[in-house]
């Protein structure tokens, strides 16, 4: 089972639109889960100097600080609008966001990060911050879309859970159970059987899998990496999804039509805890809906 503690679910808070819609995102999670909610802002004073290094002035501190004062009571009016018997703490940080945000992971039990919005034409990269606290956090990260206007996340649809075999997709196969548990909602389980490696030894040896074959051992893989949960959440309908191409791309597919991704922080390569896995990069930088990088609680 998911090992959550009784902390507060922690939200970063910026100037960028997507953080009122983390912030409100993260509220209804928080009361979903009967706990409370701290809105972190960090100024990271430290990085603030004139030119040639000249040690800034107390008035342009107090500036930055009542800037941040400000973005936190903008993320606790739009916490209000959804929640507003929530229990709320304001955090106002002098050091890096980084830092900042690391350490509340250490107590919270969902951190939530606001990602940059959809642009005519694209999507967007996830910003650098999120791709490392994805990687690095002591507990689950949350990466939210801003969306144009006033449209919200979505609400609805399944919850869908990537699976690789991998440690990092065992934990996220949990959360993703417990998740689709709270939500009342269906649980697709996506497993994509073939990758780049394959697909270059296929190339190299002019040999054509047998893709039934494939398709039935992978099958029978995925149904005992989900039998024990399931047996744990009865309540919950799963969806398998086998299919060959590119993991990225297979949860990109069907996350377009969720209302949550849940992916491990790591896949099947090396270097654990060091990087963030190259398909949870993929589908935090393209997929609609919010996406929850699993993470091991330290």
């Amino acid at each position: 089972m998911v090992d959550n503690n009784t902390g507060m679910l922690a939200v970063g808070v910026d100037a960028a639109p997507g953080a009122l819609h983390a912030a409100r995102w993260a509220a209804r999670e928080a009361v979903r889960r009967h706990r409370g909610l701290r809105l972190v802002h960090a100024t990271d004073e430290r990085s603030l100097h004139y030119p040639r290094g000249l040690p800034v002035g107390d008035d342009l501190l107090e500036v930055v600080r009542m800037r941040g004062h400000r973005l936190l009571r903008a993320a606790r009016d739009a916490v209000r609008e959804v929640a507003p018997e929530l229990p709320v703490e304001l955090v106002l940080s002098r050091e890096a966001p980084g830092e900042v945000l690391l350490d509340e992971s250490k107590a919270a039990p969902l951190l939530v990060l606001g990602t940059p919005g959809l642009r005519p034409l694209a999507r967007v990269f996830a910003g650098s911050l999120s791709i490392a606290l994805s990687a690095h956090a002591a507990c689950p990260v949350a990466l939210v879309r801003g969306h144009a206007g006033d449209d919200e996340p979505p609400s609805e649809g399944p919850v869908v859970v990537g699976v690789d075999g991998s440690s990092s997709s065992e934990e996220a196969v949990a959360i993703a159970f417990e998740e689709a548990s709270w939500r009342d909602v269906p649980l697709m389980a996506v497993h994509a059987w073939d990758d780049a490696f394959l697909s270059a030894v296929f190339e190299e040896t002019h040999w054509t899998p047998d893709e039934a074959a494939v398709e039935a051992r992978e099958s029978e893989v995925l149904a005992e990496r989900l039998a024990g949960w399931q047996e744990k959440f009865p309540e919950v309908a799963v969806e398998r999804v086998i299919t060959r191409g590119r993991p990225s791309a297979a949860l990109l597919d069907v996350a377009d039509r969720a209302q949550l991704l849940v992916v491990g922080s790591r896949g099947r390569g090396g270097f654990s805890g060091l990087l963030l896995g190259s398909t949870s990069q993929g589908v935090m930088s393209y997929a609609l809906c919010p996406v929850l990088v699993a993470r091991h609680r330290r």
